[in-house]
């Protein structure tokens, strides 16, 4: 195992956080891809990045689209997550005892892609309080530094540093305040992937699956989006891998009561409503439960 860097600023020791190190594939539309690389363009020596945030219903891909893109550059990447306790300090610098007993500084990942020049990724940001992201708003312009009252210590951020928030459209987050919505552009959309492109995601997320068990999910997929439900391919995979493994486990199980048993116990008994009698039947059952033009 590699050991920790270690970092001095004002005479402050600070141990940096770990990188994140997988680059994962993204399948889905272009354009977010190339709304975000060109967020992060500086345009001359003396510009900055700009400091996006994307947006979209939980499971849509927000997180791997901005990893994605991340690690396509040379820069180091930083994944920290955001949650409704994180607190100022979380997302600057910790204090914590270290074997020797003395008190060791520690940047969070923010802080190390600042101070390496990396590329910061907040995951979830709006369930993170206004008070915590205060705390990062001289950052989020043209100042390019956070105040570390824990360590008394300015830090600045390297040019090359980048940064992106992913933010889910549900009702159990913050509605951030207008100075730092400002901060936080361009907005970048995401919906659903259609359906050519869950079935890709499903089929090399899950290619142990039955072939008629994954056309029979596109096919949920698809009447959940019509009808505005809010279940995700990430919630397909889940279904898919339950479903693989009932079937493994009981040999007489078919593919389409594996299917229910699987959504029942992943996604809740509401949404067997959105299956045909035979779901695994082909196209023509969720054809008879499609809703009607209006």
């Amino acid at each position: 195992m590699s050991s920790k860097r270690i970092v001095t600023i004002d005479g402050v020791n600070l141990v940096l956080a770990s990188e994140f190190e997988k680059a994962p594939h993204w399948i889905g539309m272009d354009l977010p891809l190339r709304q975000l690389r060109a967020a992060w363009i500086k345009l001359t020596e003396t510009d900055f990045p700009m400091n996006p945030r994307i947006v979209g219903k939980p499971g849509v891909g927000k997180t791997t689209l901005a990893l994605n893109v991340a690690f396509q550059s040379s820069r180091p990447v930083y994944l920290m997550q955001g949650t409704s306790d994180t607190r100022p300090e979380d997302l600057i610098v910790t204090p914590v005892i270290n074997e020797t007993k003395s008190i060791s500084y520690v940047a969070s990942p923010l802080v190390s892609a600042m101070i390496v020049g990396g590329t910061c990724i907040l995951d979830e940001g709006n369930r993170m309080s206004e008070k915590s992201w205060a705390s990062l708003a001289a950052l989020l312009d043209t100042r390019r530094y956070v105040d570390s009252l824990t360590a008394g210590i300015r830090i600045h951020a390297h040019p090359e540093f980048r940064f992106v928030t992913t933010m889910n459209d549900d009702s159990s987050v913050y509605d951030l305040p207008e100075y730092i919505q400002s901060r936080l552009c361009p907005q970048i959309l995401i919906d659903f992937p259609d359906s050519p492109s869950e079935a890709q995601i499903l089929a090399e997320t899950c290619p142990y699956a039955d072939k008629d068990l994954l056309r029979a999910l596109v096919g949920f997929l698809a009447i959940s989006h019509q009808r505005d439900e809010s279940y995700s391919v990430r919630d397909a995979i889940q279904i898919a891998k339950y479903a693989s493994r009932i079937c493994s486990e009981d040999k007489t199980a078919s593919a389409a009561g594996s299917l229910r048993d699987a959504i029942r116990s992943v996604i809740g008994p509401d949404a067997l409503q959105l299956l045909p009698d035979d779901p695994t039947a082909g196209p023509k059952g969720y054809l008879r439960r499609a809703p009607r033009p209006t």
